[in-house]
């Protein structure tokens, strides 16, 4: 996609505009006084910072070549004129848009250099100085030449407790954290009497994994500012991350009691009490919230979303179509949400109308959704042939909506039908990946262990960072009890590529359980039900209890799954295996 042309770099007038302007700051004074207009004199600053330059025909003829360039597109030449230019004329207004062009034509360099140009001539600028830190702490330079210009920000500034809050964004891209914290530290060394010096301090040392430090910053900063909703979210964010949710709570409790109108801090308690289950208190905050904020779509979303979490289905849909107005999220995303609440009433009609209305980057999986509850009913023939058309007029979308159809004959116990459906598919395009990967499972489900190998292979070969393709061949030789030292091998592979990856780590556990290493088995089994309570792992995980003798632990959590999950097979074969 060809890059949009910028502006004329200068237009012809602009540009013969900027030759005066030039001309007039290096020989106005050869000029006869009874021949110039009366004006104000300009400030002695800006007059002692231009150049005695002459205007040259060589400096005239650059200026054209740099501008008919830019005119052009030909920004490398642009931006190559316009900095040798700045060099020559040493004109703080050049330098200016030498870096504005080499920015554009994405030089970064050229930037850098005409930037630290920029702000030696212009050393007033605050413009010039936050240019140059920006690309400075992009990578093009190190922090000790950065902090320079960043002291010199803070002590012309008039509000240096903005400019203080500015520091970790500017700083932002800079890789080495702990650096940027000491950094930040030097820097806000004379400004310790603000408030926001503790807070940017914070900042700087929770990015750098420091928490204990960040969080005794942040009470600094709330000392001085107990309003201060900014640095009170931050505090609950280090806390969170310790897994000190009660404290958590317990301080937006207090702040709220002290600043009942920090709506940001009673959306942050509103979600906390649902992530602490603590739902009809949770909702008591969101409808004073909804109230407040009829026009918050974030709000509103979320607040919908609780209500479905408590099996609220009504109150839910409610407030789902009450935010179709809105743009924010946006009518695919409630539509996507409504369809799925719909589904969980088993109101197939309604759910299937609200994904077919979906016509932005979900439709894809929108319209496979429809299709599905189509083909329940027992409409196959139709959904498939739905799928087909669309897989034809969305050729960007085929192999999601081919997947789609795979999977409807999956559901339907249709396994051979998919399985020759996607091999089809392969035959002519043999390196789909995720047609690969639905393809080796299927051979799995069939017994056509060869076939699966080969699949799950050729996506490693063509997805060598594909953590999934690695963790379903290590598990189907566990779960076969065969090749475990290769097994472990994969699913280790598959853990460094994801670590946190529920499935993953259940593989991890079942293929250690196989082993004989049932404490090994436990660790991951309970860490993976943690991250996922997929049925599955539920299974694994109390067959593990039940090894170990810890049989009542066993019962209750697959008690505790099939109540969520009573139609899961696998778990429901396992509790009849153990339990009868």
């Amino acid at each position: 996609m060809p890059r949009p042309r910028i502006r004329p770099v200068l237009s012809r007038l602009a540009a013969v505009l900027l030759f005066a302007t030039l001309a007039t700051s290096a020989w106005a004074q050869e000029a006869d006084d009874a021949d110039q207009p009366d004006v104000p004199d300009a400030p002695a600053s800006v007059v002692m910072a231009l150049p005695a330059q002459p205007l040259t025909p060589q400096i005239v003829y650059q200026l054209l070549l740099s501008e008919i360039a830019g005119a052009r597109g030909q920004m490398d030449l642009a931006s190559q004129g316009y900095l040798d230019l700045a060099r020559k004329t040493r004109d703080p207004r050049v330098a200016k848009r030498a870096t504005e062009v080499a920015l554009f034509a994405r030089r970064a360099p050229e930037a850098v250099e005409a930037s630290r140009l920029w702000a030696e001539l212009d050393p007033g600028s605050t413009e010039a100085l936050q240019t140059l830190a920006g690309l400075l702490a992009g990578g093009m330079g190190g922090l000790s030449e950065l902090e320079a210009p960043l002291a010199r920000l803070l002590a012309k500034s008039d509000k240096p407790q903005q400019s203080l809050l500015g520091l970790n964004r500017t700083l932002a891209r800079y890789p080495d954290k702990a650096e940027v914290r000491k950094t930040i530290d030097r820097l806000s060394e004379p400004y310790l009497q603000y408030p926001e010096a503790h807070y940017a301090r914070a900042y700087a040392a929770y990015a750098a994994g420091d928490s204990v430090a960040a969080q005794a910053e942040a009470d600094k900063a709330l000392a001085g500012r107990k309003d201060w909703e900014v640095a009170a979210l931050l505090k609950v964010q280090l806390l969170q991350q310790k897994g000190q949710t009660a404290e958590a709570l317990s301080f937006l409790k207090g702040f709220l009691a002290a600043s009942p109108n920090a709506r940001d801090a009673r959306y942050a308690y509103a979600r906390l009490l649902a992530v602490d289950r603590q739902y009809p208190a949770s909702r008591a905050e969101f409808e004073r919230l909804v109230k407040e904020l009829p026009d918050n779509g974030e709000v509103g979303y979320t607040y919908a979303l609780l209500l479905e979490q408590m099996d609220e289905y009504a109150a839910a849909e409610t407030q789902f179509k009450r935010l179709l107005p809105l743009d924010s999220p946006g009518a695919d995303a409630i539509n996507m949400q409504l369809g799925q609440l719909y589904e969980e009433q088993k109101r197939w009609p309604d759910a299937s109308a609200v994904y077919r209305a979906v016509t932005g980057p979900q439709k894809p999986l929108a319209q496979s959704r429809a299709a599905l509850i189509q083909a329940r009913g027992g409409d196959l023939s139709g959904a498939r042939a739905n799928l087909q058309r669309l897989r034809e007029a969305e050729p960007k979308q085929a192999s999601t909506y081919l997947l789609a159809e795979g999977q409807l004959l999956r559901e339907l116990g249709k396994n051979e039908e998919a399985f020759a459906l996607l091999g089809s598919s392969l035959a002519s395009q043999p390196d789909q990946v995720d047609v690969l990967y639905d393809y080796s499972l299927l051979a799995e489900k069939l017994g056509k262990i060869d076939v699966m190998e080969k699949s799950l292979r050729r996506l490693i070969e063509l997805r060598p960072d594909e953590a999934q393709a690695y963790n379903a061949l290590g598990y189907s030789l566990a779960d076969r009890n065969q090749r475990l030292d290769e097994a472990q091998g994969l699913i280790k592979k598959a853990l460094t590529l994801s670590p946190d990856d529920g499935f993953i780590l259940d593989s991890m556990g079942w293929v250690l359980f196989r082993r004989g290493d049932l404490n090994g088995a436990l660790d991951h089994l309970q860490r993976a039900y943690a991250a996922r309570p997929d049925p599955e792992i539920a299974a694994h995980l109390g067959e593990v209890q039940w090894k170990l003798g810890r049989k009542d632990e066993a019962h209750k959590t697959w008690s505790d799954a099939a109540k969520a999950h009573p139609d899961n097979t696998t778990l429901a074969e396992v509790m009849k295996r153990f339990e009868q």
